[in-house]
């Protein structure tokens, strides 16, 4: 099935967009709907026959077993002989979900429930800013949905630590009041060393203050013998079982920071949107299926096209963290080089995923999309409508950018079109062909829209729901494991190796590049 997937991307080669677009059936032909959300993928060379070849693709992946298979809490993290839950963390409609014979739902409800209480015990004491340490999953997820969620807050400050680097820890703690500051500590194993490394300086700021850490220490962890070890209470300690991976977890106890901001309700909300775009997808026709459809685009443009990378391009500032979020849900999960059965990939597996927030990216890197050599399909997000009335203006104009861009990398610039531009501000002859040449845009580049009423924890949800399926989709239409990341381990077992050679270890054994780099961060240089 492939090879029809092939066939029909060599079939549009030179396919011009614009002229798709002459049919004025494509954009609802081409387009999803899903509980007041709309993603457009009509600007895109895809045609009927090459959508179909796509949604065979899908069939024959076996993704309808698949998903099923997911959501019965079958191990299809099979490296790791896992199941793949993330999706009951935001499970309301209080429907069993079994694991190993048993219902994991009251457990579940349980957490969220002690979550709760705990949240609001802070927003009405003393707290005035919590400080989430964590790295990767533990992170990205929270910090980024607390910033998008800004409008909401009604509790304590946030902040985030990740990087071991001291200025990350130094940098956050510089102005805060220990007596007044709570420290959530998200380790699953309560032994990540750039967690715990930074956790181990929070509690010493707070010590040399004469600030008893104990009562100001929150944990998100399963590993409650090290953190009884730590002196946290086990009521302000909160686990998940390990059918959660890091980067699937913010709908759980790694949303602890989210509840304090926005306040158990709210929090509710949030999750109630995911949980609606798991029924959409679970429900939905494929053709109506809005992250199958999402994913089959991924498909067309990476390894359909051979477009190696894919940018995101929130427009919306509070969603400035979602590319980074994005990058590590779909390059960590589809990053793989062999297949569920261990053998080699024979075509490209997951792409590059950047971006940045519009419409600060249009004056950084908008140069390379619209005119560089490479093509770079583009996913943009926009609101219909923002959260500050008196600044409505602000708005359209952002709305007014997202939109154009889209349009103007369909459209670009001909040259005739870029001649009569130079031609009427004065040039001609060689001068006039080399200025044009200069305003020429290739144009015929592809993007997608997702665009929704305003970003309301509600709206939220659903949209990481969306990815967190897509990239479920694409994993299963490469027959790869989406749910483990093991190369991430080798470079930390190398790390623990290299402190003790920074610390003047004998590394005659290393290579030659890094005995010099050892020798040179030594002071030895």
């Amino acid at each position: 099935m492939w090879h029809a997937v092939e066939r029909a991307a060599e079939a549009a080669r030179g396919r011009n967009i614009a002229a798709l677009l002459q049919d004025p059936a494509r954009a609802g032909a081409f387009s999803v709907r899903a509980d007041g959300m709309l993603l457009d993928y009509s600007k895109t060379t895809l045609d009927d026959d090459a959508r179909t070849a796509l949604l065979d693709l899908a069939e024959g992946a076996g993704l309808v077993a698949r998903r099923k298979a997911m959501f019965d809490g079958q191990p299809i993290n099979e490296t790791e002989g896992r199941a793949v839950l993330h999706t009951a963390l935001r499970n309301l409609s209080g429907g069993p979900v079994p694991l190993d014979g048993h219902d994991i739902m009251p457990g579940i409800h349980a957490t969220r429930a002690r979550m709760a209480e705990f949240a609001e015990e802070v927003r009405a004491g003393f707290v005035t800013d919590v400080i989430n340490i964590g790295i990767g999953g533990s992170h990205l997820g929270p910090e980024m949905a607390v910033r998008a969620l800004a409008p909401y807050h009604d509790g304590p400050r946030c902040h985030f630590v990740s990087n071991v680097d001291g200025a990350d820890i130094a940098d956050t703690l510089a102005g805060l009041d220990p007596a007044t500051t709570l420290v959530i500590v998200a380790s699953k194993t309560f032994t990540t060393i750039e967690t715990m490394t930074n956790a181990a300086t929070a509690r010493a700021w707070m010590q040399r203050a004469g600030v008893a850490p104990e009562p100001r220490f929150a944990a998100v962890s399963s590993a409650t013998d090290k953190t009884a070890d730590w002196g946290i209470d086990p009521a302000r300690v909160f686990g998940f079982g390990d059918y959660v991976g890091g980067r699937y977890s913010l709908w759980g106890p790694i949303g602890l920071p989210l509840m304090i901001a926005i306040g158990p309700d709210r929090f509710e909300d949030f999750l109630a949107g995911a949980e609606a775009m798991d029924r959409h997808f679970q429900d939905a026709a494929p053709l109506d299926n809005m992250p199958v459809m999402l994913a089959l685009v991924g498909i067309w443009h990476h390894q359909g096209c051979g477009h190696a990378t894919r940018a995101v391009l929130p427009y919306d500032q509070r969603l400035v963290h979602l590319p980074a979020f994005l990058q590590q849900l779909e390059m960590e999960s589809n990053g793989k080089r062999v297949t569920m059965a261990g053998e080699t990939l024979t075509r490209p597996s997951g792409p590059v995923v950047w971006g940045a927030a519009g419409t600060g990216g249009q004056h950084a890197f908008y140069q390379l999309i619209h005119q560089g050599t490479a093509v770079v399909p583009c996913e943009f997000i926009v609101a219909a409508t923002g959260h500050e009335p008196d600044l409505a203006r602000h708005h359209r104009l952002l709305v007014a950018n997202c939109l154009a861009q889209s349009e103007a990398l369909m459209r670009g610039r001909s040259m005739d079109a870029a001649r009569e531009m130079m031609r009427a501000e004065g040039y001609d002859g060689a001068e006039l062909e080399r200025q044009a040449a200069h305003r020429v845009f290739p144009g015929n580049r592809p993007s997608t829209t997702l665009i929704h009423d305003r970003l309301t924890p509600r709206r939220l949800g659903q949209i990481l729901a969306l990815y967190e399926h897509r990239v479920f989709v694409e994993g299963v239409i490469l027959g790869i494991n989406s749910f483990d990341q093991w190369g991430v381990e080798l470079g930390k077992v190398l790390a623990r190796d290299m402190e003790e050679l920074l610390e003047g270890g004998d590394a005659s054994a290393k290579d030659t590049s890094t005995r010099a780099l050892l020798g040179y961060a030594r002071g030895q240089g």
